[in-house]
């Protein structure tokens, strides 16, 4: 096939241990899945309809790489979070069937420019600008779902210059990845590739130019990065 022009190289992250690589396709994320960050953000929880945005799959940062501070912003923060990537896909389906297509987890941070963010919550805008920005979305190297053990208390945690400054266990989430998948797949229909940002806990702060993060999700994955 002949393209008019170039077409743009494909976005992907790396598996542990493997020398293949995971393509992605898109990626979801899910707001408010904490009680405890919706509150610190003012807002509350509404357990029977998740809410979901978007970001750009070549919006995601590999492990390591230097993150530039993104223009039109005096206020980034960090959202920490876990990443489930998707073997397959469905639409309309059972929280049985959701979690049957889980093929990985990894850890991430939903990188917002929260200034943008207030403003456009104050005019009643969507969120796009402060959600859906280059490089807003740095994702860890990803471990097979078959090789990862999860439960209630598995940790999640972010640290900032070697302060911790969000921790939780999963079991803290308002929807559970099942749960989460199921309600995606009544709006959209899932493929495989598709990597969903599982929401973060209270704790979310600014990040400014030198700041070093290390985020891991205990035991499955780690990643680290420096804002520049």
């Amino acid at each position: 096939m002949t393209y008019a022009i170039a077409p743009p190289a494909p976005t992907s992250l790396p598996i542990i241990g493997s020398e293949v690589r995971f393509p992605i396709r898109r990626v979801f994320c899910i707001g408010r899945n904490y009680a405890e960050h919706a509150r610190e953000m003012g807002a509350s929880v509404d357990q029977t309809a998740p809410m979901f945005f978007c970001k750009p799959a070549d919006a995601v940062v590999g492990d390591g790489a230097d993150v530039p501070y993104p223009q039109a912003t005096g206020d980034l923060h960090h959202e920490v979070e876990m990443v489930v990537a998707l073997g397959a896909g469905g639409h309309d389906l059972t929280t049985e069937q959701a979690a049957a297509l889980v093929w990985g987890y990894g850890v991430g941070l939903d990188l917002t420019r929260r200034d943008l963010q207030a403003q456009a919550k104050a005019k009643g805008h969507p969120w796009d600008v402060a959600k859906a920005f280059d490089h807003s979305a740095p994702v860890s190297a990803l471990r097979p779902a078959a090789a990862t053990a999860l439960d209630a208390d598995s940790v999640l945690r972010l640290s900032v210059n070697g302060e911790v400054r969000q921790q939780t266990t999963l079991g803290e989430m308002v929807h559970d990845v099942p749960q989460i998948i199921a309600a995606l797949s009544g709006l959209f229909e899932l493929k495989a590739g598709d990597l969903i940002f599982t929401g973060t806990p209270a704790g979310v702060a600014a990040l400014q130019r030198g700041d070093r993060f290390h985020a891991e999700l205990v035991g499955v994955a780690e990643l680290e990065g420096r804002i520049v």
